[in-house]
């Protein structure tokens, strides 16, 4: 998914207008707030928060490309419509299907997958986990395969009330689920087609949440300027 970013011209607004919108906008309030905040037109705001959000996308694209190994995280999510409890696949008719991999002690990758199938998620996963890897999974029938494929892999079984067995668990990506929902609560509904760029966006925000967010951003907006 291409997406450009040309050089946002600001002569409309002071400098320290700008950091305010900067430092709102790494604080994760919305553009509304952020303008009643300011006393700023909405659409001004808009336009900064969706230039830092293709900053950050291309951002994390660039970082997509790393393989992770070590202790691994799988588990799959769904956004959109409500989805009916204890279904997958099918069940989660209208839903967007996102695998999300977690390196424990380190940083979450996310890919929107057709569906949640055996095809589907196998290639995500050999395309992102190097090999001799230990993965942690529920016991959803798709991940069946990982052990044929060279992985060390261990499961959690929530069907049976099960959630924590020492190291076996997947925790952290599902730590990972509930941030990002709880995020997008917030903006009432997200079109489909930025769907990518917001979840690119939490990704930055959990892998950084220990980080100055303010000075990460003006890093990759000087980048930005540097070189375009």
């Amino acid at each position: 998914m291409a997406i450009q970013i040309g050089l946002l011209k600001r002569q409309r607004i002071s400098n320290y207008k700008f950091k305010q919108i900067l430092g709102l906008f790494c604080q994760d309030l919305t553009a509304s707030d952020t303008a009643k905040l300011t006393n700023l037109n909405l659409k001004t705001v808009d336009r900064y928060f969706n230039y830092f959000r293709k900053l950050i996308f291309e951002y994390q694209l660039r970082r997509d490309k790393q393989k992770l190994g070590g202790e691994i995280e799988i588990d799959e999510s769904y956004f959109g419509a409500r989805r009916i409890r204890g279904k997958r696949g099918r069940g989660a008719k209208g839903k967007i299907p996102v695998v999300g991999i977690l390196k424990r002690n380190g940083n979450v990758y996310t890919r929107i997958v057709k569906n949640c199938t055996r095809e589907q998620l196998l290639p995500v996963i050999k395309g992102k986990i190097l090999d001799d890897s230990t993965i942690y999974t529920d016991g959803w029938r798709s991940y069946d395969a990982l052990i044929i494929s060279g992985y060390k892999h261990y499961r959690i079984f929530h069907s049976k009330n099960e959630f924590a067995r020492g190291k076996n668990h997947i925790n952290g990506i599902e730590s990972f689920w509930s941030f990002t929902k709880r995020r997008f609560n917030q903006f009432n509904g997200i079109p489909r087609n930025r769907f990518l760029i917001y979840l690119k966006e939490s990704e930055w925000r959990f892998n950084n949440r220990k980080q100055d967010l303010k000075e990460l951003l003006n890093q990759l907006i000087k980048v930005n300027r540097k070189h375009r």
